[in-house]
């Protein structure tokens, strides 16, 4: 049994929290539900602009905030954001790792310092969070670390190879970290895997596709993850799953990862055929577009219209369930 099943865990209204990315989308939404709870909210990107306004809005909610100019790329920076956290705080209890970034297209049509930029920040950033939050959590002999994943930490997705892989290692370091950790029963490591989510995330991703990215419905609406943040804050959980999408491509790929590939294949195709013709960017990857800094994408309210993705996923469900009667009975 952990320590928190022992001790109440404290209000997060005396908790200091760190989140990265927390100029958009998730990391937005999720400072801004913190702060309703009264906490001590330490915003991290690399725009302060964005940050001095996310803090005078956690501060009209309730919240004390303060804005740390951070480079998750940079170990440095990082570690310094650790401190200042601190100082602010008087400790450091949640720290949360949203920051991240997308680049989609062919493999060997992004170059190369594109991949390693997704790479950097979604992988190597997480790390260097881990790090330098670790060093203070062990301390304190307490605290809790979440790790915003994805649905690509469990499937592979085409056009988008660095950012999967990024996904699949973070997976394997929260694992590893956790079996570290074993005898650290006030220290957690969370990891939280959405489907599609509604933020502005596709306006900023690196697209080499030369169509209009849009995130597959059903969305998972961006509050919904920033309540999952805030719960986690207080009952930590190893892993939790979000959205509907997220459990059926993580059953199928448990099913059978050569159809799993197959069909997201065939869909990432049919869906770039179809799209509307949209410029090559490189999007926020190296500087940050200093646009769109929303909590939400607006993709909740689209229906699904096309007629083609609603059949093709009628038949996904009829194969999914077929392969399972397969596999219970060999």
């Amino acid at each position: 049994m952990t320590a928190s099943k022992y001790l109440p865990a404290a209000p997060l209204n005396k908790k200091t929290i760190v989140i990265t990315g927390a100029t958009s989308g998730i990391g937005r939404a999720t400072a801004l539900e913190f702060a309703r709870y009264g906490a001590k909210v330490v915003l991290a990107a690399r725009q302060k602009e964005a940050l001095d306004e996310m803090v005078d809005l956690c501060d009209r909610l309730g919240g004390k905030a303060i804005a740390v100019v951070t480079d998750v790329t940079d170990a440095e920076s990082v570690a310094r954001l650790a401190k200042d956290a601190c100082i602010f705080g008087g400790s450091l209890d949640v720290w949360i790792n949203v920051a991240g970034l997308g680049a989609l297209g062919e493999f060997t049509t992004i170059p190369i310092e594109v991949h390693n930029q997704v790479i950097k920040t979604n992988l190597l950033g997480y790390v260097n969070g881990a790090h330098a939050a670790l060093t203070h959590f062990k301390k304190q002999k307490r605290g809790v670390l979440i790790n915003l994943n994805s649905v690509g930490g469990y499937v592979a997705f085409p056009y988008s190879v660095s950012y999967t892989a990024s996904k699949f290692g973070l997976r394997g370091y929260s694992e590893a970290l956790r079996a570290e950790l074993h005898d650290c029963p006030g220290i957690h490591i969370c990891d939280v895997f959405p489907g599609f989510v509604d933020t502005p995330g596709p306006s900023h991703a690196a697209n080499y596709t030369g169509k209009v990215l849009k995130p597959a419905p059903p969305v998972v609406p961006t509050y919904k993850v920033a309540h999952t943040l805030v719960m986690l804050a207080q009952n930590p959980k190893n892993s939790v799953m979000l959205g509907s999408s997220a459990y059926f491509a993580r059953f199928s790929q448990w099913l059978s990862p050569t159809l799993t590939r197959l069909a997201t294949t065939k869909f990432v195709k049919m869906y770039l055929k179809n799209a509307e013709p949209a410029p090559v960017t490189n999007g926020s990857i190296f500087e940050p577009t200093r646009q769109d800094n929303k909590i939400s994408g607006g993709y909740t309210s689209k229906r699904v219209s096309n007629k083609k993705v609603v059949r093709a996923a009628g038949i996904a469900g009829v194969v999914v369930g077929a392969l399972y009667l397969l596999k219970k009975i060999s």
